[in-house]
């Protein structure tokens, strides 16, 4: 028997909760029964149902393709191929890349047409981290997680996920893949690095619930990833299957608690890692196929509810072992709900029917998967509407408010680490600049009064660094004998190669915000207020100078 349309279904059952709720004066109201007149007989209140309460007597009625449908967030080449997969496999979601993406108002029209074209809201998503994880090349520019953490303000990371959230809702996007809540604890991790909030397990974990929470008051979806934590390696999961040999003890201590401060204050989603963590699951699985990891330690240990989503299925780090047809079996039978960016979704789709058909996959065990996809799109307002508005899109994106956070959020990051002969403030000197972004830091440190210069009649040079490493200390002696500061602007630990520098400064980012706002403080417009979130040149985490 085919299930009536979700949308039709929500809205009875929601004027069923407002009739419960309004049979008599102020019942239902906190639970307690309004008071009767003296002699009079009052039946006792009945309670008012949960919004979703209605979803696992929809989710027994969905026919078994329905509910595998549920499953699948692929990607989409074009509308049309989107509306294909929508109508062919009733997709729980979609995800977008910068491919499907052009001005807000199309953007918004296209979450419209996607929308109308699915009997049950769509999950439309984006991986917007920010930083140097930006799918969306609208939205408000922000310096990225690690500059985040050098705040060290959890409501810096709130206001800036809530500016994002409403920016992306905009546009009907309803599900950011953010934020990240690996912690950083190795310099040389060539996939996350500044995706990170910092080093230190504590920051990571208040700065990854100010974020959450500042994602869903906005209407977002919020996914805290990579679980178990993808912090501490050297290989990219994107090319690769990561080994991290942390013990049980040392996941407790420095892994988990970023998942478990995400998991308490109610993150929506939960993405899983290509990773194999020996000492905690001896298969030799990638974490993603792990029931240990999967059901024992996120379900289990950490008691999160919520949709487990797989990171992208696409991935060599999840393909290395079995094949794309055994890969989405392995990973609802682990413990995950939805299956991100299928190599094939034709193939990853008949797959999981097959088994669910021939009870390899229980019922039982798709209906929770399907279940707590349903109450996540209930939480978020998607069965009482997903229309985006094309023509006030653009009007709520890059408004004068947006632009003031992502400012602040710039120039609180920007940390000095070193201030050799009180060279910083350069106010008063020529400088010369050279490095990445340098025309651009130039420019701004003109708009602040600060002279510059061709390097050869400068007082000061200024590097910027981008990645460099241990190709730092050489661009400095290069430059000769005369004072050089050191900027760097993405990963910090290409200050651990700038002891060459009179001054080190990181600001964690290249964007044009964090330019700015490096300039402000190298002029002395600004001082400096950011303390390191890892350890870098030597210093521990929460460095950091100023100029009084």
């Amino acid at each position: 028997m085919r299930a009536s349309p979700p949308r039709a279904f929500a809205a009875a059952a929601l004027a069923m909760m407002m009739v419960a709720g309004c049979g008599g004066g102020e019942s239902g109201k906190g639970g307690r029964a309004s008071s009767a007149p003296s002699g009079a007989s009052s039946a006792p209140a009945k309670p008012t149902p949960a919004p979703d309460a209605w979803i696992p007597g929809h989710v027994a009625k969905m026919s078994v393709a329905d509910k595998v449908g549920q499953l699948f967030v692929p990607t989409f080449s074009s509308r049309a191929d989107a509306v294909e997969k929508i109508r062919k496999y009733r997709v729980g979601g979609l995800i977008y890349f910068p491919g499907n993406i052009s001005t807000p108002a199309r953007t918004a029209a296209q979450s419209n047409a996607l929308q109308k074209a699915s009997k049950i809201p769509l999950l439309l998503g984006v991986d917007e981290e920010q930083g140097i994880v930006s799918r969306t090349p609208f939205v408000t520019r922000f310096p990225g997680n690690m500059a985040l953490g050098a705040t060290g303000d959890p409501a810096q990371a709130h206001a800036a996920a809530q500016v994002t959230g409403r920016e992306l809702r905009a546009v009907g996007i309803n599900l950011d893949y953010a934020p990240d809540a690996d912690v950083n604890v190795n310099p040389r991790n060539p996939v996350i690095g500044p995706r990170s909030f910092g080093a230190d397990p504590a920051l990571v974990a208040k700065m990854v619930a100010g974020a959450v929470g500042g994602y869903q008051s906005a209407g977002i979806a919020a996914t805290a990833k990579h679980f178990p934590g993808h912090g501490d390696t050297a290989t990219d999961s994107h090319t690769g299957l990561p080994v991290i040999t942390h013990t049980r003890e040392q996941w407790e201590r420095l892994d988990a608690p970023p998942f478990r401060a995400a998991v308490d204050t109610g993150v929506d989603m939960i993405m899983t890692a290509h990773i194999v963590m020996p000492k905690l699951d001896r298969s030799g699985d990638p974490a993603t196929l792990s029931k240990t990891v999967l059901t024992g330690l996120l379900r289990d240990r950490l008691g999160y509810q919520g949709v487990i989503t797989t990171d992208s299925l696409e991935m060599a780090g999840v393909r290395q072992k079995y094949g794309d047809a055994q890969v989405p079996v392995r990973a609802i039978n682990a413990g995950a709900d939805q299956l991100l960016m299928p190599p094939s979704l034709p193939r990853a789709y008949r797959a999981v029917l097959a088994a669910v058909r021939a009870g390899k996959i229980s019922e039982r065990r798709l209906d929770e998967s399907v279940t707590r996809i349903l109450r996540l799109k209930q939480r978020r307002g998607l069965f009482q509407g997903t229309a985006a508005d094309p023509a006030k899109a653009a009007g709520a994106i890059g408004t004068a408010a947006h632009r003031a956070t992502a400012r602040q959020v710039a120039e609180r990051s920007v940390t000095l680490v070193r201030n050799g002969n009180g060279v910083l403030p350069l106010k008063g000197r020529k400088v010369a600049v050279t490095g990445p972004k340098s025309a651009a830091l130039r420019a701004a440190l003109r708009r602040h009064g600060v002279a510059t210069a061709a390097p050869g009649a400068a007082d000061v040079t200024v590097l910027t660094t981008e990645n460099a490493g241990q190709a730092t200390a050489a661009r400095i002696r290069a430059l000769g004998p005369k004072p050089v500061v050191a900027a760097a602007l993405g990963r910090p630990y290409d200050l651990d190669s700038a002891g060459g520098a009179a001054a080190a400064l990181a600001t964690y980012s290249a964007k044009a915000v964090s330019v700015s706002a490096l300039a402000k403080v190298l002029s002395g417009a600004a001082s400096p207020a950011g303390r390191l979130p890892a350890p870098a040149a030597g210093k521990p985490v929460g460095h950091g100078l100023g100029y009084d």
